[in-house]
């Protein structure tokens, strides 16, 4: 019932903490036993009138010591449960990011990252209780209850039976509720990813939907999808409560039978006092343990729907990487096509050619395509058709490290982790000395900020929240320039920042394409007036291409090229104004 051999497979090393966790469960029940049975032997000589001050003593040692036995296995109990809860999010963790690192740049295409969050996070501390006291309680309640039988049966056999017999009718509730739980509880993570998932794309989107004032619009979605989770939420809740309270009636009645049966059997002279109160004092441990593991069923049966996510994220099927390393550094484009969703294309029969050692842009209005591409070209997106060539092999069969070597990705948003200044640098370049860390800084204009702070050994927040929009460009701009690529793709670096960090940036930018292959997407047609070829973009098609001098007039480029301009002069002349 609920042991899922796959789940503790993955976990080979957690098996040695759970059998660690039912021996002790199982020494602090026979510590029990003989502290009962050390006061029922008591209870039988007072009845008597023999007992002695020596057999009140002996009796008073034996249950201090069976109490301190019981102390040091709760202990070491909990212990084991931590161990092995601990090993079991440790390795399924592992499993899911080097997953993740199979699946390469690509991966989101396969798994929203909202699933992937709340799976990692969430759904394996869902494990925890199943690994750390579920399947414990499991073993140890199919265990505790024949120990019991065995030592009752020799005192009443009649009343054993009836106790071993009783405490099946626990599962026997625990299944029938098990397939409608099951069910239950599916649909419980799959509204809380739905969840998960819309509330990160509003996070992620929050500046978009004020601009465009939908924010109201989403605002009722979530509405809606937060009162079906607190719908679910609360089915769930009921048939805890529910099965709780039918174990609960199972367990105590159980135990009332138990205590009937002793009471019948002293009546009937088939057992002493003594055999009558250790029966009567046991009989609750008899199916205690069961209880219990009827407790931890619903928040196991939680982690098994986590666990079948996890499986699921396990089980994605990973594409064929390639092998072949890229001969040069040009890159080709040829006839792409690409599509996000089925019937809705998003790039038409696209060519383009960056020759090695160029300078060249794309351009265009927002939504024509721009980003796309350079997600292809990064690896991000694998799903097209048509041609594309790194140094003269096909992408596709380019193994992802050699393409990560050779092509370095900028965006508007690059991300930095929480830790120091120096941690983030060093992503781009591991071995790279502080002196040639400072040396960056001072490209991107960074350093003299930083020594005014705490040099290298600065604290970032994560995302580096208590840094500048542009300072954290200009920080992400150093660590690129370690990475030291052939090709270099700069998709909107320079949107949302400074004009002090836009100029700093473009000029890193511009002596970069001296020497490497330069990838510049911008909507500030200005930045890229020095390109060698410029790519102009409508609709997901190329309909221009050329210098900026001698792309056609009263073109698309020529319109957006006015445009700025005289958004520019307007607005020069209201700021002098």
């Amino acid at each position: 019932m609920m042991i899922n051999k796959r789940l503790i497979g993955a976990v080979p090393e957690s098996k040695k903490y759970i059998a660690g966790n039912v021996i002790v469960q199982w020494v602090s029940l026979m510590a029990n036993v003989c502290m009962m049975g050390a006061i029922a032997s008591l209870l039988q000589r007072l009845f008597d009138n023999t007992a002695t001050t020596a057999a009140i003593v002996v009796t008073v040692v034996i249950g201090l010591i069976a109490l301190a036995v019981r102390f040091v296995c709760a202990l070491a109990a909990s212990r084991m449960g931590y161990l092995s809860s601990k090993t079991v999010k440790a390795t399924l963790r592992k499993m899911i990011y080097r997953k993740l690192l199979r699946l390469g740049a690509s991966y989101s295409e396969k798994v929203r990252t909202s699933e992937v969050v709340q799976v990692a996070v969430e759904g394996i501390d869902q494990l925890e209780t199943y690994f750390g006291a579920y399947l414990p309680q499991f073993f140890y309640a199919m265990l505790a209850p024949l120990t019991l039988f065995v030592i009752l049966s020799f005192i009443s056999f009649p009343a054993a039976i009836v106790l071993l017999v009783c405490v099946p009718m626990i599962p026997v509730a625990i299944a029938a509720v098990q397939t409608w739980a099951k069910k239950l509880l599916s649909k419980y993570w799959g509204q809380y990813t739905q969840l998960g998932d819309t509330f990160l794309e509003n996070l992620q989107g929050l500046t978009t939907l004020k601009i465009y004032q939908t924010d109201g619009r989403q605002h009722e979605r979530m509405n809606e999808e937060s009162e079906h989770f607190r719908r679910i939420t609360m089915k769930v809740l009921t048939m805890q409560l529910n099965s709780i309270t039918i174990m609960d009636l199972i367990a105590y009645g159980g135990a009332a039978l138990g205590m009937v049966m002793a009471v019948t059997q002293f009546a009937g002279g088939h057992v002493t006092l003594a055999g009558a109160l250790l029966i009567i004092l046991l009989s609750a441990d008899f199916f205690i343990p069961m209880r219990q593991l009827g407790s931890f069923f619903h928040i196991a049966m939680n982690g098994m729907a986590a666990s079948d996510k996890i499986f699921r994220l396990l089980d994605l099927p990973e594409e064929a990487n390639g092998t072949k390393q890229p001969k040069g550094h040009a890159i080709a484009v040829k006839n792409l096509h690409f599509s996000y969703e089925a019937d809705r294309e998003v790039l038409h029969g696209v060519d383009m050619t960056f020759p090695a050692g160029s300078f060249t842009a794309i351009v265009g209005e927002s939504g024509c395509g721009k980003s796309t591409i350079a997600a292809i070209l990064t690896g991000k997106n694998r799903g097209y058709s048509g041609g594309v060539t790194l140094g003269s092999v096909p992408l596709a069969e380019v193994s992802e490290d050699a393409l990560m070597r050779t092509v370095t990705y900028i965006g508007h948003a690059s991300y930095l982790f929480k830790g120091s200044v120096r941690e983030n640098l060093l992503m781009g370049k591991p071995t790279a000395a502080d002196a040639e860390l400072w040396a960056m800084l001072e490209k991107v204009n960074l350093a003299d900020f930083l020594r005014s702070e705490n040099g290298l050994d600065t604290q970032l927040t994560e995302q580096a929240g208590n840094l500048s929009g542009g300072q954290r460009q200009r920080l992400a701009l150093a660590r690129a320039l370690l990475h030291d690529s052939p090709v270099y793709i700069f998709d909107e670096a320079t949107s949302n920042i400074d004009v002090e960090s836009e100029n700093d940036i473009m000029a890193q930018i511009h002596a970069l394409a001296k020497s490497k292959t330069v990838i510049l997407i911008s909507h500030r047609l200005a930045s890229v007036t020095g390109a060698d070829n410029i790519y102009v973009m409508q609709d997901g098609c190329v309909v221009e291409s050329g210098t900026h001098l001698t792309l056609p007039k009263a073109g698309v480029y020529d319109r957006l090229w006015k445009a700025q301009q005289a958004l520019e002069k307007y607005t020069g002349k209201e700021v002098m104004a």
